[in-house]
């Protein structure tokens, strides 16, 4: 079965704790400290595996958990850090945080690989805790707890353009002559149980089609399959209505526009906003020409600015005019991919905690401030500072907690430094 949703518990590796232990060698009296430091707990990274288009592998297992870093030794052995754990997704994989619903990443577009954990930092051994009054430290930091998340995985196909319609009007029959794909096509009243996509060429220039499959009235309130394919048609730029204009089985096709548009709109307003064009199927089905069933839906549509194409599916009549028009509409819209950006940042789990911090103007260093204690110290173990995403993260960070605001009343300017645990920023506005 098509599976393009899934929930996840991972874990990220704990950080090794750091050793206390002192120098034991024959005829060195009084040996100082050598306790090794951990080594760090491993990452949970996704990445976009382009030979996978479904989730099924999630259904099967629900634990994912990255290994925790080793602790120290004795004479400064470092202990080894934990192996990551990568998982990988198809592409078009949304992660969202299972208790808020908040998108944590999407893995499309240029976005392959994201650390959604970042496994805890290794303590300190006790050699660094040696001074000239304290020789002989007999404590070491232990290491970083680890992060644990619920997270729910979506998969929103990649596609410039959705196909919908009722079961039975001829989306299949459309797109196994238009592209490369090959649905299955049967007389089926429920309806197709997975998207189905296809590349559509129009002289060396295309675009990507989706069957959007499981569109009935209820869809948006979970009736049917419904709401289980609406995600689907997120990322389209444009919508083909099509519908069954010969009316085959009864149904009335303006009725049914207007009841998948009220889906839609439910759904998600901005995805009903979007371009929409109506391909009338089966016009050599049409039995009594004089009723001209295209013309009244073109009545009803044209002047709100959707354009109606009378097709044929199965001979192919009116299928070129629909997809060059799909086309013209494709080439004057937005051609930046829709991208969900990330609203939630498991950081942010732990670092709530109202731990102190200082704000100081440097006396040996001029133009220069540090920002110290447990709270910086957290965060900075727990952020990847080198990807865009946690610098992003760690500049919300200096925002919300009101650092920023505090290195301001300082007497900050312009250009001046700002030291954290080994860490140098300038400073702009």
């Amino acid at each position: 079965m098509f599976a393009d949703r899934a929930k996840i518990y991972i874990r990220s590796g704990k950080g090794g704790d750091g050793h206390v232990s002192f120098r034991r060698e024959l005829y060195v009296p009084d040996g100082g400290p050598d306790g090794g430091d951990g080594g760090n707990g491993g990452d949970v990274i996704f990445e976009v595996d382009e030979g996978l288009n479904t989730l099924t592998d999630y259904r099967h297992k629900r634990k994912y958990a990255a290994q925790d870093g080793q602790e120290g030794g004795k004479r400064n052995c470092h202990g080894k850090s934990g192996k990551d754990i990568i998982l990988k997704v198809p592409e078009g994989t949304v992660i969202k945080d299972a208790e808020s619903g908040k998108v944590i990443a999407d893995m499309s577009a240029d976005n392959r690989r994201q650390t959604v954990l970042k496994g805890g930092r290794g303590g300190i051994g006790n050699q660094h805790f040696a001074t000239s009054t304290m020789q002989v430290p007999k404590y070491a930091k232990p290491g970083q707890p680890a992060q644990e998340l619920e997270v729910l995985l979506e998969l929103k196909v990649i596609a410039d353009v959705g196909l919908v319609g009722f079961p039975n009007v001829g989306k299949s029959t459309l797109l196994s002559r238009v592209t490369n794909a090959q649905p299955k096509i049967a007389n089926y009243h429920f309806t197709t149980l997975s998207p189905n996509l296809g590349v559509v060429d129009l002289d060396g220039d295309g675009f990507v089609i989706a069957d959007i499959p499981g569109l009935i009235e209820g869809a948006s309130e979970g009736v049917g399959l419904g709401l289980d394919f609406l995600r689907h048609i997120e990322r389209t730029k444009v919508i083909i209505h099509m519908v069954d204009a010969a009316s085959v089985e009864g149904r009335d096709p303006i009725a049914d526009i207007h009841a998948i548009n009220k889906e839609l709109s439910a759904y998600n307003p901005e995805i009903a906003a979007r371009p929409q064009v109506i391909a009338a199927n089966k016009i050599d089905a049409i039995w009594d020409p004089e009723s001209n069933p295209v013309e009244k839906i073109r009545q009803e549509f044209e002047p709100k600015g959707i354009k109606v194409f009378p097709i044929s599916a199965v001979s192919g009549q009116g299928l070129k005019e629909l997809m060059y028009h799909v086309k013209n509409i494709l080439d004057t819209t937005d051609h930046k991919p829709v991208v969900f950006e990330q609203e939630f940042f498991p950081e942010d789990m732990l670092i709530q905690e109202n731990l102190p911090y200082t704000v100081e103007k440097s006396s040996e260093e001029e133009h220069t401030f540090v920002v110290e204690g447990p709270r910086i110290e957290k965060m900075l173990g727990y952020t990847n500072l080198d990807s865009e995403k946690g610098f992003a993260f760690f500049q919300k960070f200096l925002k919300d907690t009101g650092i920023l605001e505090d290195l301001k009343k300082a007497g900050i300017q312009e250009g001046d430094t700002v030291r954290m645990y080994g860490l140098t920023f300038e400073y702009f506005h």
